[in-house]
């Protein structure tokens, strides 16, 4: 006769399983097993409960049994499963991970699973061993060595630390409409044309599109945006030359912001970014002109996430150039509309990350301060 297992959670187990429910990587029977005791705990049948979490009824009898008898760490931890044991002892797996994480055989380019399980055969002293054997163990130890990412690792110095924290302290600041604080940056785009007329969508098929098409040259985006205010605007020209930017930041003074008394531009280390572009573009006089009402506030190098216009140039991206656009004609006008569109709605970049937040996630990287060093003695 089957016993019927009540649950009744605390309140401490309740929020548990809600912050398990909540985000974090954890395994999907893990999860289940938690929607099944907080259903259980308010009241809902062993049916409805296995219909809504799309289990068994023994799994729900099971999981309410484990609870009851035992505790919450017991109902929702994995129970030992029959069935073969596993071919590679713990040695043998770490002796894989440190095959895995070693250069790859002379003349290939990286680790597969056949080359790494071809491998652990020569290591040890199985007869053979199996591609997705290796896949598991790698799993376990979230390795995929047949993959890789490019970074630029940044050297985190005092000038890297001051930049950062110079810009941060920009955004924390109330909007001043007097000294606005304006991010700048420029990005290439294509332009690409059809080589064959698309075939637009109709019921029951999707729109086609020919794999071919036509490169028709580049043009270049100059993009501003406000970091306190729901403005940005986006620039297309040929080029992104020293004169270039020197006319943008004139735009920037005359027409932009007429009437602010200091403008804050935060930007990045490119050549061109930097007071001596103006002076190459225009008479010394005017170049000095339009330089009194800017002050350049440049990003460390390598850490470009730090300028709010690359979450906008993201958007402009997802929103506006993800598809194929031919001349620099369509171009402009189909970016001055989302331009408009997203200034009207009030869209702005919502910047989470504080000076705060800096110094106690980064504050192992800061330089220590020579005041906190311990005294170098002179040897005798």
């Amino acid at each position: 006769m089957n016993v019927r297992y009540r649950v009744e959670l605390s309140q401490t187990e309740r929020a548990e399983l809600a912050a398990l429910l909540s985000g974090g990587k954890h395994a999907a029977r893990k999860l289940k097993r938690a929607q099944i005791l907080l259903a259980a705990d308010a009241g809902v049948s062993d049916d409805a409960i296995a219909t809504s979490v799309g289990v068994g009824g023994s799994t729900v009898y099971r999981t309410k049994q484990r609870f009851v008898l035992g505790n919450l760490e017991a109902a929702l931890r994995e129970q030992p499963r029959p069935g073969a044991g596993r071919k590679l002892s713990g040695k043998q797996q770490a002796l894989l991970v440190a095959t895995a994480c070693s250069s790859p055989p002379e003349g290939r380019a990286r680790w597969t699973l056949e080359l790494l399980a071809g491998a652990m055969v020569k290591l040890t002293e199985h007869q053979g061993l199996s591609r997705e054997t290796v896949r598991r163990r790698l799993a376990e130890n979230d390795l995929k060595p047949w993959r890789k990412d490019m970074w630029c690792i940044p050297q985190v110095d005092g000038e890297y630390v001051a930049r950062m924290e110079d810009v941060l302290d920009l955004y924390a600041e109330e909007p001043d409409p007097k000294r606005p604080v304006v991010c700048f940056d420029e990005s290439p785009t294509q332009l690409i044309g059809e080589a064959r007329q698309p075939i637009p969508a109709e019921r029951g098929q999707l729109e086609r599109y020919d794999c071919e098409y036509k490169r028709n040259g580049t043009a270049n985006l100059f993009i501003f945006l406000d970091a306190h205010q729901s403005w940005r605007k986006v620039k297309v020209t040929d080029r992104r030359a020293a004169e270039d930017f020197a006319v943008c930041m004139r735009e920037l003074t005359d027409v932009h912001f007429p009437k602010a008394e200091r403008i804050r531009v935060v930007l990045d280390n490119l050549s061109t970014h930097f007071p001596g572009s103006l002076y190459q573009a225009f008479p010394p006089c005017e170049a000095r002109r339009v330089l009194r009402r800017l002050e350049f506030h440049h990003v460390p190098k390598h850490a470009s996430w730090l300028n709010m216009v690359e979450i906008e140039i993201g958007v402009l991206r997802s929103q506006c150039l993800d598809r194929r656009i031919a001349t620099q004609k369509h171009l402009v006008s189909e970016i001055a509309a989302w331009e408009r569109q997203r200034n009207a709605s009030g869209a702005r970049i919502k910047w989470m990350f504080t000076t705060e937040k800096a110094r106690a996630k980064m504050g192992c990287a800061y330089p220590e301060p020579a005041s906190v060093r311990e005294p170098q003695t002179k040897e005798s």
